[in-house]
């Protein structure tokens, strides 16, 4: 990362996905829900997860410079795990046609941002980041590691190349 970065999208995958936008003056946080419908497929999660990104990136005021996401490595499931390696292959994808850059951020190192302590409950991890960051008006642990893990890139950049 760089410390030039004007927009950054930080992205906690997952069915109910996280999601944090936001430069230096503005940020804007929220859920997307890319639950298949009842007469869907599975496949329509990564294909809405793609329309979202697309149209993120279809606008130059909100064409991110970087793309951060939550980076899982235990699951609690098969299932899970193949839907997770689904959304990150969209997610990486997507920057990839845009030339993008992105990474992935531990969990446990977000974690450790925001509370201090790399293995957090979720409902640790709500708490500090609505006292931390109070203004953002956070509704959900989704937007939660979002919205802690969008701060931590923000002070990396500002800090250090990662």
């Amino acid at each position: 990362m760089t410390s030039d970065l004007k927009v950054i999208l930080a992205i906690d995958p997952g069915t109910r996905c996280g999601y944090v936008i936001g430069g230096a003056v503005w940020r804007s946080a929220d859920t997307w829900n890319l639950k298949p419908n009842r007469h869907e497929g599975g496949g329509m999660r990564f294909l809405r997860l793609r329309r979202y990104l697309s149209e993120i990136f279809a606008t130059t005021a909100t064409r991110p410079d970087l793309v951060v996401y939550e980076e899982v490595r235990r699951h609690l499931g098969t299932d899970a795990a193949h839907i997770y390696g689904g959304i990150v292959a969209v997610i990486s994808g997507v920057c990839e046609e845009h030339d993008c850059p992105y990474m992935g951020v531990p969990v446990g190192t977000i974690k450790r941002f925001a509370t201090g302590k790399g293995n957090a409950s979720k409902d640790a991890m709500l708490s500090a980041v609505r006292e931390r960051w109070p203004e953002t008006g956070v509704i959900n642990d989704h937007e939660a590691d979002a919205l802690a893990l969008w701060h931590f890139a923000w002070a990396k950049s500002a800090v250090q190349e990662v």
